[in-house]
């Protein structure tokens, strides 16, 4: 399948996705696009770690997945209009929010990777 294609069909899965988790939670605060924000930034880690780590997703995997589907997925212009439409005790901890539990969120998905690339070594014993 063209590389167009595969982003296209992750990007359309991925806001879909999205809208459905902005629908699921309460409004007042922008918990939706935190939420989404967040999980992405995992899923991303996860993917980014699995591909320098592991190896076993395949490109056309990583072009659905973290090409198209997660950066649909995540939205940080809506996350910027968001902010800006909040009073300015809520922007700020939108902002600190999401920056913060997005970098930890990475970290999450790298420790997951290497536990279980760990794992997988131990299972496979000594080459």
């Amino acid at each position: 399948m063209k590389p167009a294609l595969l982003v296209a069909a992750g990007g359309f899965a991925g806001a879909v996705c999205r809208h459905a988790v902005a629908l699921a939670l309460p409004g007042g605060f922008p918990w939706g696009t935190l939420a989404a924000n967040v999980a992405g930034s995992f899923a991303l880690g996860v993917v980014i770690y699995e591909t320098r780590l592991v190896g076993h997703l395949g490109r056309e995997a990583r072009l659905v997945v973290a090409t198209g589907f997660l950066s649909s997925f995540t939205t940080y212009s809506t996350f910027a209009v968001q902010t800006a439409s909040l009073s300015p005790t809520l922007a700020a901890a939108n902002v600190g929010a999401n920056y913060a539990l997005g970098f930890a969120a990475v970290l999450a998905g790298r420790s997951v990777v290497r536990s279980l690339a760990g794992r997988s070594a131990e299972t496979e014993g000594p080459e």
